[in-house]
């Protein structure tokens, strides 16, 4: 990569980012070339957020599928030591570097890979971060992948800026452990996200218990059920609580993973559970779908001529929230000739079986954008010709509509709690 040699060890140093992603058809290219990017980041360090992009991405490699995995933690790249890895990266026939190939399924490009000296220490200022960031993409002969999981460093600085700003698609995966101080900055990471219209997959709850070895009793390390309790306050989804096993620690530091001689162990358990979660809530971002997901009901308000097209979207702390039902507010956007024409603001009526369907019936309500909708409700609203589209990300009302009329609203799986 252009500045991973020359620039190593200063402190400062012009912008060297090419510009928007727009403008660089490589980058473009190897995007289209990997259906879905996940940002593994954490509100603050010692959270064991390297873990379990390490997992992560062993996991869905051992499942079969294409896995990517960069480390852009710049100033602690872990990932080649917990993996094992030494030597460089190679270089194809274009010139382009080539990642180290950890198994038929998985591959892997860290800055410690471009280092003569594994313990040099990388002093770089924001514009080398970005560069570089880019470059991993643009510069990498990475080939057709089904997922890229990116570990960044803890905090909401400049890498995790980066990719938002460079990596088109990508979703967040952030990692917490239960006692208050982390998950303090964990809502800091989740606001981040949403100021930046990062959708979040959502919350990993790291080292919830540890399993004495000697009598098997569990063991709360910190605090119990902070990562649920955070999950539900701010409206995202937990998608796995991940005990504490040692041996993942003696793993990472030998450069053998858990995963080698898997076992029937909570930590295996949990981490099929998490694996799962993940697999359920990328698979209806296909680009097929997408174009079923967005177009038809975009087109439609599009050809709606003079009328007004009014969209209602549930809110909790200024955003969609996941329990339709238990609402704070709603947000009703109006929508004419495809352009947001205005917007109000409604307080809901008491929750009772059939009510809201009437309600946002006779508010002229033509389109709900949930997060998850009981089927019976999903009838209701059928019944009175008001279309619903689940499975939308914890974004403010505007952002939503924004995307939806673009046709680029990404949405999971109909997540309902009732």
């Amino acid at each position: 990569m252009d500045n991973c040699h020359s620039h190593q060890g200063s402190h400062g140093g012009k912008d060297n980012r090419r510009g928007p992603a727009e403008d660089d058809p490589r980058l473009n290219q190897q995007l289209d070339n990997i259906k879905h990017k996940i940002l593994v980041m954490s509100g603050k360090g010692g959270v064991g957020k390297t873990s379990v992009a390490v997992y992560l991405a062993l996991g869905l490699a051992k499942r079969g599928f294409r896995v990517g995995l960069l480390d852009v933690d710049l100033h602690g790249p872990d990932v080649p030591r917990m993996l094992g890895i030494e030597g460089s990266l190679g270089m194809d026939d274009d010139e382009h570097l080539t990642p180290f190939v950890y198994n038929d399924h998985l591959r892997v490009v860290s800055i410690e890979c471009l280092m003569p000296d594994r313990d040099e220490a990388v002093i770089w200022r924001g514009p080398l971060k970005h560069s570089f960031i880019q470059q991993a993409i643009s510069q990498v002969n990475w080939g057709p992948l089904d997922f890229l999981i990116i570990d960044s460093p803890p905090g909401t600085g400049d890498e995790p800026l980066s990719v938002a700003q460079t990596i088109r698609g990508a979703q967040a995966v952030i990692v917490t452990t239960p006692q208050e101080i982390s998950l303090a900055d964990v809502r800091k990471a989740i606001n981040f996200c949403r100021k930046v219209s990062m959708p979040i997959l959502g919350l990993v709850e790291n080292m919830s218990g540890f399993l004495c070895p000697r009598c098997g009793e569990e063991i709360s390390l910190f605090s119990q059920g902070g990562g649920q309790k955070t999950a539900s306050l701010m409206h995202v989804p937990l998608l796995a609580s991940l005990p504490f096993d040692l041996r993942v620690v003696q793993g990472g530091d030998t450069g053998r993973p858990l995963l080698v001689n898997p076992d029937n162990s909570p930590f295996v358990k949990a981490l099929e559970g998490l694996l799962k979660e993940v697999e359920e809530r990328v698979q209806p971002q296909e680009p097929q779908a997408l174009a079923r997901i967005g177009t038809p009901l975009s087109s439609e308000v599009l050809m709606s001529g003079k009328d007004v097209f009014k969209i209602a979207i549930p809110l909790a702390d200024g955003v969609l929230c996941n329990h339709f039902g238990h609402c704070e507010q709603f947000a009703i956007i109006h929508v004419k000739e495809g352009l947001i024409q205005g917007k109000e603001w409604h307080t809901p009526p008491p929750h009772e079986p059939g009510l809201l369907p009437r309600w946002l019936g006779d508010l002229g309500v033509n389109l709900i954008i949930a997060g998850g909708m009981g089927q019976r409700a999903l009838g209701l609203f059928a019944d009175r010709g008001i279309k619903v589209l689940t499975g939308a990300p914890n974004q403010e009302p505007e952002t939503l509509v924004k995307n939806y009329l673009a046709g680029n609203l990404l949405t999971g799986p109909n997540v309902c709690d009732h």
